[in-house]
C-alpha cells in the first residue's frame, strides 16, 4: 500500500501514525506500508515550443497555440523524487492518495499517477488537520478513489485555461503593444492572465476613481439637547429631507446658508419628541475563518500581505500542528466536531497558560449557527486543533495569526452579545432630528476579545464609525420637550474611496457580486462566486506585485496600478479583463469539479472565447477590420534569400516572419528594412538587393 503526500512533513506525520519509521531515499516504509512524497507539483506544463519551432518566435503568425495533446514535463528541482515516485507506482497495487485535500492536492498526486501510467486501486485520504488524533480519524474513513476524481478534472481545466490565456494572449497583446509603440523594446513583456488581469482591472479602476474623484462639500447640523427632567444632554442630528432645495440625492445638504439658518433658528427653542423606541438586539458569534477573513483581518490589523497570511497560517497547520487546513472558503463546522470542544480547550491552555481564564468561561456544550453539516463546503473552517503545542516558539506574526483564530473558536462557546439601541427622533421649528444610542446590556462572545482587565468591548467598524452611537439616550416620551441648547453647523466634504490594500483587493476578488453593475450578471454571480480561490488570491497578488504591474505604496501598503500596468489594461478588451466573467469561469470550473460539465466541454468554451478575443488583438494591432486579418496575418511560404526575391517589396514593408511592420534603417552596411518588432524578430532586408539578413527569435 502506497500513500502519495504532497510534501516530506506531511508524509513524516502520516508514517508516524502509521508506524512506517523506516527511512528509504524519497519514502519512509513499515511493514506492508510504504509513504512517500511530492515537492508540490514534480510536473508542469510544457512551454509552447515543446509543440513545435514555430512557437520560438513571437509572432501573430503563429497564434493561436491550441495543443491538441498537452504535454507535461518534469520540474528540474523534483526529478531525482519523481524517479523515486515513478519506481514505487510500478510496484504498487493500491495507492491512497494523501495530498491536501483539495483541487491542487488532487491534481499534483494524479498528474504523477497519470504520467506514470498507474492503473492499480485507487483510495483518497481526506485530512483537514494533520495532528495525530484527525489522522487516525481519517485513516478510518478512506474515500473511493473516484470520490474526488472531478477535482482532477477541474485542476486539469485550471491549469490548461491558465496556459492557452497567458502563453497566447501575452503573446498577442504585447506584439499589439509593440506595434502600435506604446511598449518599447526594453519595456519587457507584458503579463496577461485569466484572473490576474481582471483582478489588475480592480486595482486600475479603484485608482482611476480617486485621481478623478471631484469632491463635494456638504453641511451637517448638530443640536445639544437638554430633557427637563434629566441632567444629561445628548446629541442629535438633522436629518434634511430628500427632495428638497438645496439637497443632493445622498441626502446630504450642500447649501452652506440653509445649514446656518436651520442652527440659527433653532438654537436656544423647544423640540417635540415624535418617536423614542429602545429595542433589545441580539449579535451572535462571528463564524470562524475562512482564509479570506483571516487575510482581510490581518491586513487590517497589523498590514500583513496576504502571501504572509497564507504562509504563517500553513505554517501553524502544517509545522505546529495547532490549526486545522487554512486554504478554505467555509467558516462552517462539522456537528461531529462539536464534541472534540472539551480537548480543544485543554490543548489551548496547555498551549498558553494565559488563555486559562478565558476557557474557564467558555462553554463547551454550546453550540452556535458555525456547527451546521449543510453548510460545509470541501473544507470547515480554520479552528486549533486538540495537539499541545507551545506559545513560545511561535514568531510574533504566528502568534498574532493564531490568536486570531483561537479567539474566534472561542467566540462560538460563549452567549450572544446583547445592547440596547435607542432612536430618539425630535421636530424642532418644523425640522427634524434625529439621536441614537447604544448601551451594552450581555458581553456575550465579546468577551473572548478582551484583554485580561479591560471592560471595554470589542466594536465592529460600522460602530467605530460615529461617537454617537455610544451615548447613553434618556427615556423620553412622545410629546414631551427637551431644550435645543446649542447648534453647530460642521462643513464636512466626499471623500474618494480607499486604494485598495491586499486585504480589502481579496474581498472585491472573493466578493465579486457587489462589483458587478450589469443586472443580468450580477444575478448570475452567486456570493461565493469570485476571482480566484482561497489558495490562489494570494499568489496572484504578489505575481502582479513581481511583473511591476501593481506596486505597494505607503505606510499601509496599499496596492497601486504601475504605468505599465495601466497600459496593459488601457489596450486590453472587456472580455480580457471584466471581473464578472472571470468570476463566471470560476463557476465553471466548479462545475466541473461537481460533476455537472466535462472537462471537455469547458475546454471547448474556453478555446472558442480565446479565439475571438486574439482576432481582436490582431485587428487592434494591425489597425485593421477582421476580415482582413486572414490576408495580413497569414503566414507566408518560405522563399529561397536571392538577389531577386521579392519577400518584403518596399511598398507593403510588412514582416513576413510575425506580421509587423517593417521600418527602414540604417547600419555599416547601408539601408535596410527592419522589423519593428525588434528585438524579438531580428528580420532585416537589405533595401538594394532585397536580400534577407537576419533571424527571428
Amino acid at each position: 500500500m502506497l500513500y502519495l503526500c504532497e510534501k516530506p512533513s506531511q508524509a513524516r506525520d502520516i508514517a508516524r501514525v502509521l508506524g512506517a519509521n523506516g527511512r528509504g531515499d524519497g519514502f519512509l516504509q513499515g511493514q506492508g506500508i510504504t509513504v512517500t512524497w511530492c515537492f508540490g507539483h514534480l510536473l508542469e506544463q510544457a512551454e509552447p515550443e515543446a509543440y513545435g519551432e514555430q512557437y520560438k518566435r513571437w509572432s501573430f503568425a503563429s497564434l493561436p497555440i491550441l495543443p491538441e495533446q498537452w504535454k507535461l514535463e518534469v520540474k528540474k528541482s523534483g526529478a531525482k523524487q519523481f524517479k523515486v515516485i515513478k519506481a514505487l507506482l510500478a510496484k504498487a497495487q493500491h495507492v491512497i492518495i494523501a495530498t491536501d485535500a483539495d483541487r491542487e492536492g488532487e491534481m499534483i498526486a494524479r498528474e504523477v499517477m497519470e504520467c506514470c501510467c498507474y492503473h492499480g486501486q485507487i483510495s483518497r485520504l481526506w485530512l483537514s488537520a494533520l495532528d495525530d488524533a484527525s489522522i487516525r480519524k481519517a485513516l478510518g474513513q478512506l474515500k473511493p478513489g473516484a470520490d474526488t476524481e472531478k477535482l482532477y478534472q477541474a485542476g486539469l481545466a485550471r491549469s490548461r485555461a491558465d496556459w492557452l490565456v497567458g502563453m497566447n494572449l501575452s503573446r498577442a497583446y504585447t506584439l499589439a503593444a509593440q506595434y502600435s509603440g506604446q511598449l518599447g523594446a526594453k519595456s519587457g513583456a507584458l503579463s496577461v492572465g485569466r484572473v490576474q488581469t481582471p483582478t489588475l482591472r480592480l486595482v486600475a479602476d479603484r485608482d482611476a476613481h480617486i485621481k478623478h474623484f471631484e469632491p463635494v462639500d456638504y453641511w451637517d447640523v448638530s443640536a445639544i439637547c437638554l430633557p427637563h427632567d434629566a441632567p444629561q444632554t445628548f446629541k442629535a442630528n438633522w436629518v434634511p429631507p430628500k427632495g428638497k432645495e438645496g439637497i443632493d440625492a445622498e441626502g446630504r445638504c450642500i447649501d452652506r446658508a440653509l445649514a446656518q439658518q436651520i442652527a440659527t433658528s433653532c438654537k436656544g427653542e423647544q423640540a417635540s419628541v415624535l418617536r423614542c423606541d429602545t429595542e433589545r438586539k441580539r449579535q451572535n458569534a462571528p463564524l470562524p475563518y475562512d482564509l479570506s477573513g483571516l487575510q482581510v483581518e490581518a491586513s487590517r490589523r497589523w498590514g500583513m500581505s496576504a502571501k504572509q497570511v497564507l504562509d504563517v497560517a500553513q505554517a501553524l497547520y502544517e509545522t505546529y500542528k495547532l490549526t486545522t487546513y487554512p486554504r478554505t472558503d467555509c467558516g462552517y463546522l462539522p456537528r461531529s466536531q462539536h464534541a472534540d470542544a472539551a480537548a480543544v480547550f485543554q490543548a489551548l491552555v496547555q498551549t498558553d497558560r494565559n488563555l486559562s481564564p478565558l476557557v474557564t468561561q467558555a462553554d463547551p456544550s454550546r453550540k452556535s449557527k458555525a456547527w451546521d453539516d449543510s453548510k460545509i463546503t470541501a473544507h470547515h473552517g480554520i479552528i486549533p486543533t486538540a495537539a499541545k503545542g507551545s506559545i513560545e516558539r511561535l514568531s510574533e506574526s504566528e502568534f498574532f495569526i493564531y490568536d486570531l483564530i483561537r479567539k474566534r473558536y472561542l467566540a462560538q462557546f460563549f452567549p450572544a452579545y446583547e445592547y440596547d439601541q435607542t432612536v430618539i427622533e425630535l421636530d424642532c421649528q418644523g425640522y427634524k432630528f434625529r439621536a441614537s444610542g447604544r448601551v451594552d446590556r450581555v458581553a456575550g462572545w465579546k468577551i473572548a476579545y478582551q484583554e485580561p482587565g479591560d471592560d471595554t468591548l470589542v466594536k465592529s467598524d460600522k460602530d467605530a464609525k460615529t461617537d454617537e452611537t455610544a451615548q447613553a439616550l434618556p427615556k423620553l416620551t412622545v410629546g414631551d420637550n427637551v431644550l435645543v441648547q446649542d447648534t453647530e453647523t460642521l462643513q464636512r466634504q466626499t471623500k474618494p474611496p480607499a486604494p485598495y490594500t491586499e486585504g480589502t483587493l481579496i474581498q472585491a476578488m472573493k466578493g465579486i457580486a457587489k462589483q458587478v453593475e450589469n443586472p443580468k450578471l450580477k444575478a448570475i454571480l452567486k456570493e461565493n462566486a469570485g476571482i480566484g480561490t482561497e489558495a490562489t488570491r494570494a499568489a496572484i497578488i504578489e505575481t502582479l506585485l513581481t511583473r511591476k504591474l501593481l506596486e505597494r505604496e505607503g505606510k499601509k501598503k496599499c496596492l497601486r496600478v504601475t504605468a505599465k500596468g495601466n497600459a496593459l489594461i488601457s489596450m486590453l478588451p472587456n472580455a480580457v479583463k471584466d471581473p464578472a466573467l472571470t468570476a463566471a469561469w470560476e463557476q465553471a470550473l466548479e462545475a466541473v469539479a461537481n460533476g455537472e460539465m466535462l472537462l471537455e466541454q469547458f475546454m471547448e468554451k474556453q478555446q472558442t472565447w480565446l479565439l475571438k478575443v486574439l482576432e481582436r488583438a490582431k485587428a487592434g494591432a494591425g489597425g485593421t477590420t477582421p476580415e482582413a486579418l486572414a490576408t495580413e496575418f497569414r503566414p507566408k511560404p518560405a522563399q529561397p534569400s536571392t538577389a531577386q526575391s521579392t519577400d518584403i517589396p518596399p511598398e507593403s514593408k510588412i514582416c513576413p516572419l510575425c506580421g509587423k511592420a517593417m521600418v527602414q534603417r540604417t547600419s555599416k552596411y547601408g539601408a535596410f528594412w527592419g522589423c519593428s518588432g525588434f528585438p524579438l524578430c531580428k528580420m532585416a532586408v537589405n533595401i538594394h538587393t532585397n536580400t534577407r539578413r537576419g533571424n527571428a527569435t
